[in-house]
């Protein structure tokens, strides 16, 4: 699988044009399935923030970029459907839209329904992840992070083998500073990046590409 991810979403000309060249068309001819999931694992987040992401309306943009078609895939509805229904819309759609919260939230869930053992078979379908969207991807997210109370750690799927601070020095989240990226990185070891919600790590084949018309910075401990 292709991944595109980022802080805040598709938000500048840079990050739009990385999700086109991953797609390999425009994004008219695309198709999208959006994944709220990771919301409801985070106190920040309810019913209202989950319909913001589906229907568009903040500035993360991700479901309003034209496509084609825009479909929701709930991830804690699938244990109880049939597997042969909902494997054929992940695989018929070109990109999904995966909706920041709580990252080990996500990840359980990911596990649970069978989709983080699906995606290894989708090379040409492309994740774009926004914070936690992205953040599951990585091998540990760094307890920070972690706010989901059931959760048993900071790890999650390792698909990627660097991990993510996220929104850094945004205005809303005064904490979020280059000091406390390196504090955390420090702790999480291995390869890190501190990317702001102008910035995305495009992976392809394993091979990572920092594509920002922000800040960021690349943190090894």
């Amino acid at each position: 699988m292709k991944l595109l991810l980022t802080s805040g979403g598709v938000t500048n000309a840079s990050i739009h044009d990385a999700l086109v060249s991953l797609l390999g068309k425009p994004i008219a001819e695309s198709s999208a399935l959006c994944i709220p999931t990771a919301q409801w694992g985070h106190p920040w987040c309810g019913p209202a923030s989950v319909r913001r992401f589906i229907t568009d309306q903040t500035p993360a943009t991700m479901c309003g970029l034209g496509w084609k078609s825009v479909g929701v895939l709930e991830l804690t509805a699938l244990p109880s459907i049939s597997r042969d229904r909902w494997v054929r819309w992940v695989q018929e759609a070109d990109a999904l839209l995966v909706d920041g919260g709580d990252a080990t939230f996500l990840c359980h869930w990911m596990r649970e329904s069978g989709l983080a053992e699906l995606l290894p078979s989708l090379p040409e379908s492309v994740w774009v992840g926004l914070s936690a969207g992205s953040m599951v991807m990585t091998p540990r997210i760094g307890q920070d992070f972690v706010e989901w109370p059931s959760a048993p750690g900071d790890r999650t799927l390792g698909v990627v083998d660097f991990s993510i601070f996220p929104h850094l020095d945004h205005p809303d989240l005064p904490w979020n500073t280059m000091a406390a990226a390196e504090r955390w990185a420090a702790d999480v070891k291995g390869t890190c990046y501190a990317i702001d919600d102008q910035t995305a790590i495009k992976v392809v084949g394993g091979t990572a590409e920092v594509v920002s018309e922000g800040q960021w910075k690349q943190l090894t401990p």
